[in-house]
């Protein structure tokens, strides 16, 4: 212990153990090593993610509340009854100093939309109709249908305009130092008024990204050798029990999604939609949750609220029954069916990511299967498999994103149901069609939810602007007060 530690003890017994607020912010993101991969050729993981949108913008990006603000574009209208965005372009530069012209950009929002890109954000952006230049500091965006969510989208780092050749975006940071852990430093604003302070060094501004697994990112937080690990989910939460961690340090976004099981396989006993239900119904999902994390909210229901919606969420009958009702309903419909089919016992592939987060949630599924007559099987998450985990934050607000991404396979009726729901030339007779696609997943049963998303953060003092939000996302010039 220095002598400096020593006598700050006599007065301020925590005082040794504070991060200073000094040098690069280092952030580590739960993922492989960051990477400015291309979101055209399928999706990215986190560490990815957060190098893209620290060194590329879209016309907008997300704040530190995951509300939008400007990037490429400073400023923007919507007329003609939601058909049509105009975007006026501010001064900006690629990493290399080469002006960025409208022209670029319209080529590389056509290129990461069309329907042959590996994009996963492309599916959601089929109302595109055209993008223009108007002038050479302003573009249009049309639609053939409205979309109210469309910022939203264009927020994402999937839709950061990050050129390949020579590598780059426009900042907000750059990568000062390559390598599998970059240093990142803000760029020099060409529309800011302080010119003369841009250019003075300040490391404290500076990020260190590091993507690793949650293991050893807790372990870095834990030995104050981080101030913020992100990307934190329900596989890994457990984890934390094990580290000597503040419990102000850890914050739980309130995020909105997906958290369940997808039907993948309809062969056999989940050929039938009462089959489906009754495995759905069979899962104690309180007790799930609790096991896991505290105050973890369960899901019975695809749809939290209506959003988009003409109707109120769409909730599967069993929910009137108690624990004890439903399971006894499941077991009998198990043996109903093995009986008329003259089949041996079932069994269920269930994948799942790795974790002991995971692993609880098998316990927790498997003894309910077994409870019922079915005998599980746990694999890995990208192979085959009949039950599948899905787990997603929601990019925008719309009804109709949740039903798509819990429709893995579904019936012909409810697939016909989201198309007519995505083809709609109105808000209204999209609200009435999202309703109707709702009822129709409702009743084909391709989906069994058990939660909303979890998704954790470890957060140092230092970081004073970080907050938590429905997006659970947090960019990395948004997390310190002095960072632009």
């Amino acid at each position: 212990m220095t002598l400096a530690c020593a006598a700050a003890l006599l007065f301020a017994p925590a005082a040794c153990n504070r991060r200073r607020d000094s040098g690069a912010v280092v952030v580590s993101a739960i993922g492989g090593a960051p990477a400015a991969a291309d979101a055209r050729r399928g999706p990215i993981d986190l560490p990815s993610r957060l190098l893209i949108d620290s060194t590329a913008q879209g016309l907008v990006r997300f704040d530190a509340a995951g509300q939008i603000e400007p990037g490429l574009a400073e400023r923007w209208i919507v007329i003609d009854d939601g058909m049509s965005y105009i975007f006026r372009l501010r001064e900006a530069t690629w990493s290399d100093g080469g002006r960025i012209t409208a022209d670029q950009i319209v080529a590389m929002l056509k290129r990461q939309i069309v329907p042959a890109s590996r994009n996963p954000l492309a599916p959601f952006l089929s109302a595109v109709d055209e993008i223009v230049v108007m002038t050479p500091q302003v573009i249009e965006v049309r639609l053939s249908r409205p979309r109210p969510d469309l910022l939203k989208l264009f927020a994402q780092p999937e839709l950061a305009l990050l050129r390949l050749r020579p590598p780059g975006g426009s900042g907000p940071f750059r990568i000062a130092q390559p390598g599998a852990a970059p240093l990142l430093r803000p760029v020099y604003d060409l529309n800011r008024a302080d010119p003369e302070d841009q250019l003075e060094m300040q490391p404290e501004r500076d990020v260190r990204l590091i993507g690793e697994r949650a293991a050893r990112a807790i372990a870095r937080f834990a030995h104050r050798d981080s101030d913020l690990v992100s990307g934190g989910s329900f596989a890994d939460w457990p984890l934390l029990a094990t580290a000597d961690i503040a419990p102000a340090a850890i914050r739980v976004d309130p995020a909105v999604g997906l958290f369940g099981l997808a039907i993948v396989s309809r062969t056999g006993f989940l050929a039938e939609a009462a089959n489906r239900a009754a495995i759905s119904q069979a899962i104690d999902r309180s007790a799930l949750t609790a096991a896991i994390a505290p105050n973890w909210e369960a899901a019975d229901r695809i749809l939290a609220e209506p959003l988009d919606s003409a109707g109120l969420p769409q909730v599967p009958s069993w929910t009137l029954l108690n624990q004890d009702e439903r399971r006894a309903g499941a077991r009998l419909r198990v043996a109903t069916w093995r009986e008329q089919a003259q089949s041996g016992p079932i069994a269920m592939r269930i994948a799942l990511p790795a974790g002991s987060g995971a692993t609880i949630l098998y316990a927790h599924v498997a003894a309910a299967l077994l409870r019922i007559g079915i005998l599980p099987e746990r694999v890995a998450i990208d192979a085959p498999a009949d039950l599948r985990l899905i787990d997603l934050v929601a990019p925008y607000d719309s009804a109709r994103w949740y039903l798509a991404n819990a429709c893995i396979v579904c019936s012909a009726q409810a697939q016909a149901a989201l198309d007519a729901a995505r083809a709609a030339p109105t808000l209204a007779e999209r609200s009435q069609r999202i309703a109707a696609a709702d009822a129709a997943l409702n009743e084909d049963v391709p989906f069994i939810p058990l939660a909303r998303p979890l998704r954790w953060s470890l957060v140092a003092t230092r970081l004073q602007q970080w907050q938590p939000n429905s997006r659970a996302w947090h960019p990395l010039n948004r997390l310190r007060p002095d960072t632009k």
